[in-house]
């Protein structure tokens, strides 16, 4: 189990934008694709408190719940770059 976790939706181009971070960086991760329905995202909203996406946790640095794609692309290239 990777340290990173990065749940998204097939087809957001926010989590696409994310997605390609992360293999530039190389960067092991697992991925949690959320439902289409935000009243059925209670995973991912118990990890950020809201239902968007994309987010990441990152267990590695104590990161729980991030969101918004370029907070999270900053997040990644200045962590792992």
């Amino acid at each position: 189990m990777a340290d990173i976790t990065f749940y998204e939706l097939p087809g957001c181009p926010f989590c696409a934008k994310v997605r390609t971070k992360l293999e530039e960086l190389d960067l092991e991760y697992d991925t949690i694709e959320v439902p289409r329905s935000h009243a059925e995202r209670t995973e991912v909203e118990t990890v950020s408190g809201q239902t968007g996406v994309p987010v990441i946790t990152d267990e590695a640095n104590g990161v729980e719940g991030m969101a918004e794609s370029d907070d999270i692309v900053e997040y990644l290239e200045e962590t792992y770059a």
